[in-house]
């Protein structure tokens, strides 16, 4: 797995420099989630960088809190659907790399905007029954965070998807305990997060986010055993906001703050350049 956590390394180095160079972006929830990006699709997705929107007899990933897009990005250009230099343009005017992932520029890999929290789930659902009826042995694989989880559109779409036996999505909960105004224990109260999610009928997992061998066989056995049985399958994952930067780490405050110049170096001389930076 080394090769995998050289690249994980690089897209949090993707990430910093990217939310630095915009002044703007939200590098706290990117950085806890690098692992989890890396072993999705490096080993686990099956996907094509030669992108089409229908993704007929492809896994298909969608990201419901969009505001993670620095790490999504990095990841679709390090596996090859758009040129690195391409990050330069992050969040700027015109540019397809906007602060929030949005479909009507074009990028490959959107499937869809998910600027606004709480969506990704009803979207995914829709997406995994379409594979079903098209009888395709695919599956769709969605990421939320905990605060995300305070949007009721989640709950509803949590009964949808066990009532509908909709077997062949795996949807992954980055539970890091930190949201834009504090700790989620402090502003939602979101509880048993896993219990909530076996209460309502899902398989349930749970793994270490910031463990890239434990990710992907997480990642692996929900794919390979869970699906087709019956249930859609919940991924608990445990992750450290701002994880590779030590003043980031386990902060709010780092949800949606840019480093400076000086923090920026700080940040960097903590994770080694390992593929070159774009």
């Amino acid at each position: 797995m080394a090769a995998l956590k050289d690249t994980a390394t690089q897209i949090r180095r993707d990430i910093l420099r990217m939310v630095h160079g915009a002044a703007s972006g939200h590098p706290g929830g990117s950085l806890g989630c690098a692992d989890f990006f890396t072993a999705l699709y490096f080993k686990v997705l099956k996907h094509n960088p030669d992108f089409s929107m229908d993704g007929k007899d492809e896994d298909l990933f969608f990201l419901s809190n969009g505001h993670i897009s620095p790490v999504w990005y990095s990841t679709l250009a390090r596996s090859g659907y758009f040129d690195l230099k391409e990050l330069n343009t992050f969040r700027k005017i015109n540019s397809r790399v906007q602060g929030h992932p949005a479909t009507h520029e074009h990028l490959p890999g959107i499937r869809i905007a998910s600027g606004s929290l709480g969506q990704g789930m009803s979207v995914a659902i829709g997406a995994a029954l379409t594979k079903k009826l098209n009888k395709e042995n695919t599956t769709v694989f969605s990421l939320h965070g905990d605060g995300e989880l305070e949007e009721g559109q989640i709950w509803e779409a949590a009964l949808f998807a066990p009532h509908h036996k909709v077997d062949n999505l795996i949807s992954t909960i980055d539970w890091n305990g930190q949201q834009i105004d504090g700790t989620t224990a402090q502003v939602g109260g979101l509880g048993d997060i896993r219990a909530k999610f076996e209460a309502f009928g899902w398989h349930t997992l749970e793994m270490n986010g910031n463990d890239i061998d434990e990710v992907v066989a997480t990642l692996t056995k929900a794919k390979n055993d869970l699906t087709g049985k019956g249930k859609p399958i919940a991924i608990m994952m445990h992750t450290i906001m701002g994880k590779g930067v030590d003043f980031m780490e386990n902060d709010h405050n780092w949800h949606g703050t840019a480093p400076n110049d000086e923090q920026l170096q700080k940040a960097l001389s903590q994770l080694p350049e390992t593929l070159g930076d774009y």
